[in-house]
């Protein structure tokens, strides 16, 4: 691929050194919501008992739906069912369509696919997957990057991606119901999951530096911390409990994870601009490149707005960074490595301002680029589109074609202000999504805790809200109804924070393995 291939199709491919790098977001998020992230999840850490296929594409998963359908009808009317199944026919069809059933969006009401809650891996061989057709992204992947560019090192976040697959799988601890619901629909499908952990390849499994961002914020860093908690608190909880506390926190870094990475791009194409310009930089570009202070939601207020912002100063950022690259190819000073840390990005500024000369013409290639593609960065379509349905879908409150579901999802970060369908979407944690993050802030920590404790931790994650205004506001008042506060006047604000599972606090051992 070349500069003017570049230049004619500027989306299709990004340069070797910024694709696969730890610092971009490829593949760059698409659809889904809390659901399809850890049904995903599934199929990506850990693998299926099937000799020819043990890892099932996202492409795949849909067939499988509509044949164990077909499969499921035929045992029904002939009264049959496979030699290790309790259920007949019938009974499973109520089981996948009634109590495991996932509410359907509005626009897909009249489409008639299997789609249910993720609550034991086996699931994810026929459900959750991002689109009906095509090759839809693998939205587990985004969680794998996560841990990795959030862990110290290789070592450490493969230890987290064990500990993770060994909580997803079913054991003989788990409730009863999960543990009917695994050896069923094995059962079933002939696919039992967890047969053996899924490791990530070269490519995949890409870490920053050690003390990269130390002393920086940085929701995947926050998230392996978090993960920790959410997956000791697992024996304290039934399995759909639990299933719910890992959606809450998967949906909140995730976004947050993608928003992070859209100013650090934002803010690397700053350093790179001003090298184009012969401007003097620092040799250190960490603080110049990573957010101390990092936020992009408040909480009570509209949040699409900030979002958009956020989406399209990404996509003009990426363009600028794969168009600098292409143009250092184009005059021989191909840039060696990947754009995946604050090293690489002084390395790059230095060898642009090396060859200013021979890039004279990249500033004009920028703005025909910015002005050629204007309805992307405006979010209209392409990239910019599908990451903000990703955003949307993640964070809001899911939207259901059976008003009977209604109140299916409770672990949303974004709400509607009111119940007409023009109004603003805020941000507004719903009850376990609070519950979640009231667990993690209070994880590994001995002896009372304020609301002011909650208030950093949300920060961790790029929402703000003022701890001083807690106890007079809608956080306040869900606290106090889901008893996880107490009124003291020797608190700051007046309200302590009371663990949901005191069970999986610091000091009781909980074994893995």
């Amino acid at each position: 691929m070349s500069l003017a291939d570049f230049q004619a199709s500027p989306w299709a491919q990004s340069h070797a050194a910024y694709r696969g790098a730890a610092l971009a977001m490829t593949p760059a998020p698409e659809y889904a919501n809390s659901e399809i992230l850890i049904a995903s999840l599934y199929r990506t850490i850990g693998s299926f008992d099937l000799p020819d296929a043990p890892l099932i594409s996202e492409g795949r998963v849909p067939a499988n739906g509509r044949d164990l359908d077909r499969t499921i009808a035929a045992n029904r009317d002939r009264g049959r069912k496979p030699g290790n199944a309790a259920l007949d026919g019938e009974s499973l069809h109520t089981l996948l369509h009634h109590v495991l059933e996932s509410p359907k969006l509005p626009n897909q009401s009249t489409k008639r696919f299997l789609q249910v809650t993720p609550l034991v891996g086996e699931t994810a061989s026929f459900s959750g997957s991002a689109r009906l057709t095509g090759n839809p992204w693998p939205a587990g992947a985004l969680v794998r990057q996560m841990i990795w560019l959030g862990s110290a090192n290789a070592t450490a976040a493969q230890d987290i991606w064990s500990r993770l697959f060994y909580a997803l799988a079913v054991h003989d601890d788990d409730d009863v119901f999960a543990r009917f619901l695994r050896d069923e629909i094995s059962a079933w499908t002939g696919s039992p999951w967890g047969k053996a952990i899924a490791a990530p390849d070269g490519e995949e499994a890409c870490c920053l530096p050690p003390g990269e961002l130390d002393g920086l914020s940085s929701p995947a860093r926050q998230f392996c911390q978090d993960l920790d908690a959410v997956v000791t608190a697992k024996s304290v909880m039934t399995r759909r409990q639990w299933t719910s506390l890992l959606e809450a926190l998967v949906r909140v870094a995730a976004v947050g994870h993608v928003a992070w990475v859209c100013e650090v791009h934002r803010q690397a194409w700053e350093c790179v601009r001003r090298a184009l310009g012969g401007e003097e930089l620092p040799d250190d570009l960490r603080a110049a490149i990573y957010p101390r202070h990092f936020g992009y939601l408040t909480y009570g207020m509209d949040a699409v707005s900030e979002l958009k912002d956020r989406t399209s100063t990404y996509l003009s950022a990426r363009l600028g960074l794969n168009a600098v690259l292409w143009c250092l190819d184009e005059c021989g000073a191909t840039f060696p490595g990947k754009l995946s840390s604050a090293a690489s990005f002084a390395a790059l500024c230095k060898l642009v301002k090396d060859n200013r000369a021979a890039l004279s013409s990249a500033s004009r290639i920028i703005e025909d680029l910015l002005d050629r593609e204007a309805r992307t960065l405006l979010l209209r379509k392409g990239v910019g589109s599908n990451v903000m349905e990703f955003a949307r879908h993640a964070l809001y409150q899911r939207q259901v074609a059976n008003p009977i579901l209604r109140g299916y999802d409770q672990g949303y970060v974004l709400r509607k202000r009111g119940p007409a369908k023009s109004s603003p979407w805020i941000c507004a944690p719903g009850p376990v999504a609070i519950l979640m993050l009231v667990h993690c802030s209070l994880a590994k920590l001995s002896g009372p805790r304020s609301v002011h404790r909650l208030a950093q931790h949300m920060a961790a994650y790029g929402i703000f809200v003022d701890h001083r205004k807690i106890d007079s506001n809608e956080l306040g008042a869900q606290l106090r109804m889901l008893g996880l506060v107490l009124d003291s006047p020797d608190a700051e604000s007046g309200m302590l924070l009371v663990p949901p599972f005191p069970q999986a606090q610091p000091g009781r051992e909980v074994s893995w393995l």
